[in-house]
């Protein structure tokens, strides 16, 4: 069990809402084996890994885990025709999620309805996969992320996600609580990017975090079972 300041969480809790995520260039079919057999083992929500690996992947785990993998990743300007042929491409392998990076420059330029139709297109093509939105914080201002809060609530997208972990910084308390004020109900959140710690997940699932884009947390139990 976590100690919290209010109540008592199951790490099993927290683990089954951790997109448990193999995201680096240099990562091999090893690596990506071993995520996938920690993900089954430890009950996460999914594995979130690159493209080139999700037919191998799913043929691997089977019905045993959820495959996610990212569109558009990590810079988000591919044009919508690339990220939409990504899509088609990567449920073809077997994806069972979706998570895209939105098209920055078009928010910068505040073309808010070229953002949502994009979004829309991946949604489509994705058909019925749980597509998460990330817009990528740490480069945005606060009205930029409250923008794309009504974005993604309108777009029809399942989740407003904070960060790729690529960038200059990645999930904030602070992020999560702004889009908790400002998503629709039809919406979850997740926060990825430098969550480091037990508590640290704890905290953005406290906050409402629906899921958990980490490489650290199942490390950490791990680590704590060899002790």
């Amino acid at each position: 069990m976590i100690e919290g300041k209010n109540k008592r969480m199951d790490i099993k809790e927290i683990l089954s809402k951790c997109d448990h995520t193999q995201l680096a260039q240099t990562s091999t079919w090893e690596d990506i084996r071993l995520l996938c057999d920690d993900g089954i083992r430890y009950g996460t929500a999914s594995v979130c890994i690159p493209p080139c690996y999700v037919k191998k992947a799913k043929e691997y785990v089977g019905d045993k885990l959820a495959v996610c993998t990212v569109i558009g990743f990590p810079n988000g300007y591919n044009t919508t025709a690339v990220k939409v042929f990504e899509t088609e491409e990567a449920l073809k392998n077997g994806a069972d999620e979706i998570d895209m990076v939105i098209n920055i420059c078009m928010l910068k330029d505040r073309r808010y309805d070229d953002v949502e139709n994009e979004i829309r297109a991946v949604k489509t093509a994705g058909k019925d996969k749980i597509l998460k939105v990330i817009i990528e914080t740490c480069l945005l201002t606060e009205e930029e992320k409250i923008k794309m809060c009504e974005i993604v609530t309108a777009s029809g997208a399942d989740f407003i996600k904070t960060s790729t972990g690529f960038s200059k910084a990645g999930a904030t308390r602070e992020d999560i609580a702004l889009f908790a004020a400002h998503i629709g109900k039809n919406v979850k959140m997740k926060a990825a990017g430098g969550i480091s710690s037990i508590e640290d997940a704890e905290a953005f699932v406290e906050l409402g975090a629906s899921r958990l884009g980490t490489s650290r947390i199942v490390k950490i139990v791990k680590s704590q079972e060899n002790k």
